[in-house]
């Protein structure tokens, strides 16, 4: 009986081969690290940016994070605050104390259970924070008229799905501690 070999793949239109595959994987490989260290100088960018508007508004870096993640969540109960900033609930309360000090949040009661406590952000205030990034949001948005809606589409998916890994990483953490 005669033995099947597989049949070769053929090759897409415009497919490289040899010298010039190995020149575009390297091209691939360069562009792969250049959005690797591009990633990290903004983490880090913006982490100085943060740090300096925090600064200018007497929060702490993670007095800062909690108020954004109420704002953009909330309200939330202090509980499921600590829980979505992977702060221990005692440390909690105090970022929750300095914040309401400040007049950054409110806590109020539960509408559905009068026991429980929701914390929400206070709006003056939110609005005072995004003053502090104005020449950040005036220079993306220079950046960004740039683009087409394609290319837009196109970044808008690649942060997105880098969020998705983060916080896929982030919860493996989580997991293992």
């Amino acid at each position: 009986m005669e033995s099947k070999q597989p049949r070769p793949r053929k090759k897409p239109p415009g497919d490289p081969t040899g010298p010039e595959r190995a020149q575009t994987i390297r091209g691939r490989q360069r562009n792969i690290q250049q959005i690797r260290e591009s990633l990290r100088r903004l983490r880090i960018q913006l982490s100085l940016l943060n740090y300096r508007v925090g600064a200018q508004l007497d929060l702490r870096d993670v007095d800062l994070d909690c108020f954004d993640i109420i704002d953009a969540y909330g309200p939330l109960s202090p509980s499921a605050l600590a829980r979505r900033a992977g702060l221990h609930p005692a440390t909690m309360t105090g970022v929750l104390d300095r914040l309401e000090r400040g007049g950054w949040i409110a806590r109020e009661r539960d509408p559905s259970d009068r026991r429980a406590v929701l914390v929400r952000a206070d709006r003056e205030r939110y609005a005072e924070l995004m003053r502090r990034y104005a020449p950040m949001s005036r220079a993306m948005n220079k950046l960004v008229a740039d683009y087409t809606d394609g290319e837009l589409a196109t970044i808008a998916d690649f942060l997105t799905r880098t969020v998705d890994a983060g916080k896929a990483a982030t919860d493996e953490l989580a997991t293992s501690e």
